[in-house]
């Protein structure tokens, strides 16, 4: 009996058109498997509050009992579990006023609620905080808000870079007659908003 025969170079590689000829027969050659690329990462979902994209809280009765002058963006010093709270949502700045006191500048009446996982470090929700801004803007504020009918109003707090900020604002207390002007305005602003909604549905 013949020994068998070894196929050559060329008759392994196979001819156009046919099917790839193996070194031995009743076997076949394994391909490797293909390469698939793996799935892009999902990224998180950021948070339009902590990343500043929206306020967390703003105080819209400002505009309404004060007529709003120059403003000033500060930095308060704060607990963990408040910042926590801010972020969550739990600020109300209706309330609140700033003071200077001994060339420093406070917030009080600012509530902040607490947060739920704070464990044993639970703030008072609405204990005084001290403000961080510039001497100079301090120095200004001092003279302005000895003027008669002048207070420091907190007009919203937002993140920046992932501190709490909040913008203080000069204000002039309001009469009754201004502050029916202000509501008689803005119910205007309101209809006119409303009857052009209504136009371009129709």
């Amino acid at each position: 009996m013949s020994p068998a025969r070894v196929p050559k170079g060329d008759e392994i590689r196979g001819r156009p058109g046919t099917e790839y000829r193996a070194r031995y027969k009743g076997t076949a050659m394994a391909r490797p498997p293909a390469m698939t690329n793996p799935a892009p990462a999902r990224s998180a979902k950021r948070d339009p509050v902590a990343t500043g994209e929206r306020d967390a809280a703003v105080n819209r009765a400002a505009s309404h009992n004060y007529e709003l002058q120059e403003r000033i963006e500060c930095g308060v010093v704060l607990m963990g579990s408040e910042v926590k709270s801010i972020r969550a949502g739990r600020a109300n700045l209706k309330d609140a006023y700033g003071l200077v006191k001994d060339g420093e500048l406070w917030l009080l009446n600012l509530h902040i609620g607490s947060y739920e996982n704070a464990g044993y470090s639970h703030h008072e929700p609405t204990r005084t905080r001290k403000l961080l801004a510039k001497r100079d803007e301090i120095r200004k504020l001092i003279g302005k808000t000895q003027q008669r009918g002048m207070a420091l109003v907190p007009t919203r707090m937002y993140f920046r870079k992932g501190k709490v900020k909040v913008e203080l604002a000069l204000g002039r207390g309001k009469q009754l007659w201004d502050k029916r002007e202000t509501e008689r305005r803005r119910t205007a602003e309101r209809e006119a908003r409303e009857a052009v909604a209504r136009a371009r549905k129709s």
